[in-house]
């Protein structure tokens, strides 16, 4: 009979049974090279942008977003990040006259590229006309979505004027008209959680020189 001093628990026996597969399998593996853990660069790009009349070079991760180069490289910060999901607006810049969502796009895609973002437009003292409207006509409310609002609503205007139809527009063989409801229908993109729609559209027809 052994002797009771030489007997195993059961719960003895399986961690010793653990620790010897586990020996066996580090005595296994191949060694890893020695560069194995050392970290990967990720690509980057040289870019050109043309932001509000300047010319900058930046050197950026491949991965970077116009909306961050703009706000973390260029420390234009007027721009906002909303929800990042390109469902708020509040991003919105203009690339080549056009309003995108900066979030939304890639920066290496604007090689060359005109951006205006709301410190383009205007500065203090010297305000562009739809942003001394929406204060005039308290478009602002809490304000953090407003340098995307007016940025959009700018593109708005010259969209109609330019005849670009909307959703909404009745006849798009004909230049659409300046309503509350195409700027309405326009500015959707935008989310303003203040509830100042009314305002903004006040704002905008003003700029248009039209009471919709």
């Amino acid at each position: 009979m052994d002797s009771p001093h030489l007997a195993l628990s059961r719960r003895e026996l399986l961690l010793a049974s653990a620790a010897s597969v586990a020996a066996s399998s580090a005595a296994a593996a191949p060694a890893a090279p020695a560069d194995a853990t050392a970290s990967t660069e990720p690509p980057t790009t040289r870019v050109s942008l043309q932001v509000n009349g300047r010319v900058h070079a930046l050197e950026l991760d491949n991965r970077t977003t116009l909306l961050d180069a703009l706000r973390e490289h260029l420390q234009l910060t007027g721009t906002k990040k909303g929800c990042d999901h390109g469902q708020c607006g509040a991003c919105t810049v203009m690339v080549d006259g056009q309003r995108i969502n900066s979030c939304l796009s890639l920066a290496v895609m604007h090689e060359g590229a005109a951006v205006t973002t709301i410190e383009g437009l205007g500065q203090p003292g010297q305000l562009h006309p739809m942003q001394a409207a929406f204060i005039k006509h308290d478009g602002y409310q809490c304000g953090y979505c407003t340098p995307g609002q007016i940025c959009s609503a700018v593109a708005v205007l010259d969209e109609i004027q330019r005849g670009v139809p909307s959703h909404v527009t009745a006849d798009i063989t004909v230049k659409p008209l300046l309503s509350a409801e195409e700027l309405r229908e326009r500015m959707s993109g935008n989310i303003c959680r203040c509830g100042a729609y009314s305002n903004i559209v006040d704002a905008m027809t003003e700029v248009a020189g039209v009471r919709a």
